[in-house]
């Protein structure tokens, strides 16, 4: 990424994974996704750009999983907080494996996570700094995912996606409440 990770601003996160595939998630990809293999067959003859898409995604949860690893070893964080973190991490490496198998699927080859990223780690002082970081960093993925599931034709391919945004919004809101910040500010959300 650059990625939803460093980019405060979650309209920039949303551009910055559109624009890295130059497409959002198609059809195919959404329906290999929910598990619709024969809806992916009789949508897509796109394959190639649906790999390169999925793989743009997979490389904002492999950071994602880098950057809650970063938060787990930072010793700030007290016990609670640290298991509430493994688990949305736990989930990011759950979104990870169904976009490489989604990915494979496609006849593409998954990205891997870089050896290293660049995170504010020297900005990260105290718990909340780590749950200032999560938070944005999920409200980075709430933007982007939500940018790409009106896109789709097929409203039953957009559910895919929906069910990733919805999952994203969950960690969004409970860090915000960990933050003693009103865990959903708002009824909608961008």
């Amino acid at each position: 990424m650059s990625s939803f990770l460093s980019i405060p601003n979650p309209t920039a996160a949303r551009r910055l994974f559109l624009g890295r595939s130059g497409l959002l998630l198609s059809g195919a990809a959404v329906a290999l996704l929910a598990g619709r293999d024969v809806l992916a067959a009789k949508a897509g003859d796109s394959k190639a750009a649906d790999a390169q898409i999925l793989n743009t995604a997979l490389g904002a949860e492999l950071e994602a999983i880098a950057a809650y690893q970063v938060g787990a070893e930072s010793g700030l964080l007290q016990k609670p907080v640290l298991a509430l973190a493994l688990q949305f991490q736990g989930h990011h490496r759950e979104h990870a494996d169904v976009l490489a198998k989604t990915v494979q699927k496609l006849g593409g080859k998954p990205v891997v996570a870089k050896s290293k990223y660049s995170f504010p780690v020297e900005g990260l002082k105290v718990q909340a700094d780590v749950l200032r970081f999560a938070a944005s960093l999920e409200q980075g993925a709430v933007s982007a995912y939500l940018g790409a599931v009106p896109l789709f034709a097929n409203r039953d391919l957009s559910k895919a996606a929906a069910s990733i945004l919805g999952d994203e919004a969950m960690h969004w809101a409970v860090l915000r409440n960990a933050l003693g910040e009103n865990p959903v500010p708002s009824a909608f959300v961008s």
